[in-house]
């Protein structure tokens, strides 16, 4: 693994960038946070497969197309177009020429964009099988209670929004002069707190939730994103591996203790900028 990118995102994903094809992991914090040591171990399991298991999508061409693809939309799109000129400053032949400048980048952002929706169309058959290809993988590396688990945990977005909304709700109402604090709130960093708080709001979530959660995932056949299968059926594959044996690695306390060390400033970063909003 050559870049360990740690971010604020729900999620994680794996690709290789540039000419030297440079290995990039991007960790999200909020969902790594939520999991146990051996849904972790299934969350790399399942990136960490894509290495392996001939998903196109991240092949050194197509990856870098798609991310170039992306980068010029950005660049493109409405809102991305400079500062507004003021009536006053300069002559209507600058104004009109700023005008079409503008006409002329929403049309190239159209186009970049349905280039993007065509690449997904022509990938998403071959992609949504290297997803469930990573899944059982996973399964392996981690068990597949372990796998099951970690899936089950992208259904709780919204959850994890709503105790990082109510924390920061609560940090902002609490007096800052003369105020009781609790013994466990004076003991505890701001980062481990928040987390703390998170995992125990998650921990809250009645099981009739969350299996309604899965229905709901179910009948609307939805997805971390566009180009991943429905969340429901890596599940249902998940749960059919948990018979396959032991985990095929394990993280030790030393190990976990170890990898927490080298989060914790990333922890600290990232819980800030989340209670900041």
């Amino acid at each position: 693994m050559d870049v360990i990118q740690v971010t604020d995102e729900f999620n994680a994903s794996y690709g290789l960038v540039g000419l030297r094809r440079r290995s990039v992991l991007r960790l999200g914090l909020p969902l790594w946070e939520v999991l146990d040591d051996r849904e972790r171990t299934a969350l790399l399991g399942h990136e960490f497969g894509h290495r392996v298991n001939g998903d196109r999508r991240r092949s050194f061409w197509l990856y870098s197309a798609v991310s170039a693809l992306w980068t010029w939309y950005d660049m493109a799109r409405p809102g991305h177009h400079g500062p507004v000129v003021g009536r006053d400053e300069v002559s209507v032949l600058v104004r009109f020429g700023a005008v079409l400048g503008r006409l002329v980048l929403r049309g190239v952002a159209w186009a970049l964009y349905q280039g993007l929706v065509l690449f997904d169309r022509l990938t998403s058959r071959a992609g949504q099988q290297a997803e469930y290809h990573s899944d059982v993988l996973a399964a392996r590396v981690a068990g597949g209670e372990a796998a099951r688990g970690m899936l089950a945990a992208l259904l709780l977005p919204d959850s994890v929004d709503t105790a990082i909304h109510q924390i920061r709700a609560e940090e902002r109402g609490r007096p800052r002069v003369g105020r009781a604090r609790s013994r466990r709130t004076e003991d505890a960093p701001a980062p481990d707190l928040l987390w703390e708080r998170v995992r125990e709001h998650l921990a809250s979530v009645p099981a009739v939730e969350r299996e309604r959660l899965l229905r709901l995932s179910a009948r609307d056949r939805s997805a971390v994103d566009g180009s991943h299968p429905p969340t429901h059926l890596r599940i249902a594959l998940a749960a059919a591996r948990a018979g396959d044996g032991d985990a095929a690695v394990t993280v030790t306390a030393a190990e976990s203790a170890s990898i927490a060390a080298e989060l914790a400033p990333h922890r600290a970063r990232i819980a800030a900028e989340l209670m900041a909003g």
